[in-house]
């Protein structure tokens, strides 16, 4: 044989790579695969983030009255909430001025666009990155990365708060392993515990380390028989569920009572505040995505007071989880991703309120790896379409993924063996990565 011929190989690949193709062919990964794994690898070799927190506003938050508001429209489209200066010179409603006082730490996307006005569709956009098929459930973001990546320090990889109650918050094609933890309480009461989280009673460690032996044998008996997948997921649902009880770590992360009252009360002891402070608790813990829920931003009502109700709290919570996380360090490597469904009408109704509105609404981003202080997109003179680079749901998720050291254009297998594409036709948004 000659001593060149690795250099024969077709592509850029070697002699080393060549015998690495044959080492993991017997893994079942082909030449093209590892070839593409590669270049990603080259591409981002090290991921931005590596935890992501997801805040869903259900209902449909208005851009018009928060991130992109129109001050020099008439008042039956601006609306009476008015405006603050942000520090590069732009502005957002009044509502914000803890978020406008740190928007050199996000970025805002003014020109997200769907054509989804129904909430189920829009909300099933806005959380797999997919429009919905009646031929396939797809995967949500979290599920994703807890496939990909799985637990780290004896906790779930993917994490709801309070609860995980939206079916699109699912495993969709994936195995049921991958679905997310629900904390199953309110972080904001005094009595919050999570369910779950503790042995039953009359159970000690002892005797729990006793039955996950006995579990260890009956499944080592068992090993020869295919299991399906339901058996497979609950296998995995118990040995998670031993990691996440038997380690004080993992239930420390848990814990509302350890927080200061100083910290508390920064965040606000509102439901939304409270909640943005567990996740922060838990992606410091190792936590790799958490989603918070919140929720009643179908205003097709008196919008006005809605949101004078709804904003100021989240602007407190979230300016607080942004400061208090760049302050510990933790800030570069989460990724901070606030969507709603989709917008509201530009035109208030003749109930003071304003409809549903796929066609143009914003996203906040901030951390991992993203730029602060960026605008990004822009609607024209009445909020109503993107006048400029128009962002769908698909290039939000490529970009979420790429931050995490996912690869957007990788497939996964679905039942029967049928490989889907991460994202499908998505690009990563390159201007603010």
């Amino acid at each position: 044989m000659s001593k060149n011929w690795g250099s024969k190989c077709p592509g850029p690949v070697g002699r080393r790579d060549f015998l690495k193709v044959g080492f993991i062919s017997g893994l079942g990964l082909s030449l093209g695969e590892f070839l593409h794994l590669r270049a990603a690898h080259a591409e981002n070799p090290t991921p931005a983030a590596d935890s992501v927190i997801q805040i869903f506003l259900g209902g449909g938050m208005s851009h018009l009255d928060t991130f992109d508001p129109k001050p020099y429209a008439p008042i039956e489209y601006r609306g009476e909430l008015g405006t603050v200066a942000t520090k590069s010179g732009d502005v957002f409603s009044s509502l914000l001025p803890n978020l406008a006082g740190i928007s050199d730490k996000i970025a805002v996307i003014r020109s997200m666009t769907h054509g989804e006005a129904a909430h189920e569709r829009g909300t099933h956009n806005m959380l797999t990155g997919y429009r919905p098929s009646p031929a396939i459930t797809y995967p949500s973001f979290g599920s994703v990365v807890s496939h990909e990546f799985g637990p780290r320090k004896d906790l779930p990889p993917y994490v709801c708060v309070p609860s995980a109650g939206d079916p699109w918050l699912g495993t969709g094609y994936l195995s049921s392993a991958y679905g997310p933890f629900s904390v199953g309480g309110e972080p904001a009461d005094a009595s919050f515990q999570v369910k779950d989280l503790n042995l039953p009673g009359g159970v000690d460690p002892t005797r729990m380390e006793s039955r996950k032996t006995l579990l260890a044998s009956v499944d080592s008996h068992f090993a020869s028989l295919e299991k399906s997948d339901s058996l497979a997921a609950m296998d995995t649902y118990y040995q998670r569920a031993y990691s996440l009880i038997s380690s004080q770590e993992a239930r420390e992360a848990f814990n509302m009572a350890a927080e200061p009252d100083t910290v508390k009360e920064e965040y606000g002891r509102t439901n939304i505040g409270q909640r943005l402070l567990l996740a922060r608790r838990l992606v410091e813990a190792g936590v790799r995505f958490v989603t918070v829920m919140d929720g009643g931003y179908d205003l097709h009502k008196t919008i006005k007071s809605g949101m004078e109700s709804l904003i100021p709290p989240l602007d407190r919570g979230l300016g607080a989880l942004i400061n208090d996380l760049d302050r510990r360090g933790l800030l570069a490597r989460t990724l901070i991703v606030m969507v709603t469904e989709f917008g509201r009408t530009v035109r208030i109704n003749q109930d003071a309120g304003r409809d549903h509105w796929p066609k143009a609404f914003s996203v906040v981003l901030a951390g991992g790896g993203i730029h602060g202080g960026a605008i990004y997109g822009s609607t024209d003179a009445r909020g109503a379409e993107p006048k400029d680079k128009p962002v769908g749901p698909e290039a939000l998720a490529a970009t979420l993924y790429h931050q995490i050291g996912i690869d957007p254009t990788r497939k996964l297998m679905s039942p029967g063996n049928r490989p889907i594409d991460i994202v499908r036709h998505g690009e990563v948004i390159r201007e603010l990565v």
